[in-house]
């Protein structure tokens, strides 16, 4: 009866999204095979093919929580890398990964990250990861905006951070990219394209912006 409640209350996109989960093969190979979500597989296949990660890189995973993504990282980068996740959700702890609490916009977040990956003015991280993204509203415009807003703040962070030949992912919505975003990443990488994995569901508007090649910071 509670049960039956509780599926009354439920919204149709709830309800919706709940019956994609249960369904979705991704979610149960999660389950089996002990990764905290799906989006664990969209990294995955990203990095099978086209190979961001090698043992002892620095990475740092934007918006990690739950950890997904954190958890492939931190395999591939192995015992000799480093993994520093941050988010202003709680998240529970990793194997190989350290996480901090905070929001990545916060003024005191990069000097945090540079201290625990090692330090020093530049060069800190080989990799930096974003799969953040705001609550939807529905509405597409707004929800673009938003998410580009998001990716444009994660660009010029892993510009503060990446060492020369580093790498950025981030999550960005079909529509198009704004075009100031691309210009600025084709201008510090040697190679920008969009990239959606297999594990990313085909009826959704989410994609990947993969930048590689950082050209090092512009001096002044």
């Amino acid at each position: 009866m509670a049960r039956l409640k509780r599926e009354k209350r439920r919204t149709p996109s709830s309800r919706a999204w709940l019956e994609r989960q249960i369904s979705d093969p991704y979610v149960a190979r999660a389950k089996r095979e002990g990764f905290r979500s799906r989006a664990a597989y969209k990294l995955a296949e990203i990095d099978d093919k086209h190979h961001l990660f090698k043992a002892g890189m620095n990475v740092i995973d934007l918006g990690a929580a739950p950890g997904g993504w954190s958890e492939v990282a931190a395999k591939r980068v192995g015992r000799n890398g480093r993994v520093v996740a941050l988010d202003i959700l709680e998240m529970k702890p990793i194997a190989g990964v350290e996480f901090l609490l905070q929001d990545f916009l916060d003024e005191g977040a990069l000097q945090r990250l540079k201290a625990l990956l090692g330090g020093g003015p530049r060069g800190t991280a080989d990799v930096v990861l974003s799969d953040m993204a705001a609550n939807t509203t529905g509405h597409r415009q707004t929800d673009h905006l938003r998410i580009m807003a998001l990716a444009e703040a994660a660009a010029a962070f892993a510009r503060d951070v990446l060492g020369p030949g580093g790498s950025f992912l981030c999550k960005v919505l079909q529509g198009g990219t704004e075009a100031t975003l691309l210009a600025e990443l084709k201008r510090d990488f040697a190679s920008v394209k969009h990239v959606k994995p297999p594990a990313s569901r085909s009826d959704s508007a989410e994609l990947y912006l993969l930048a590689r090649g950082f050209r090092g910071a512009l001096v002044a």
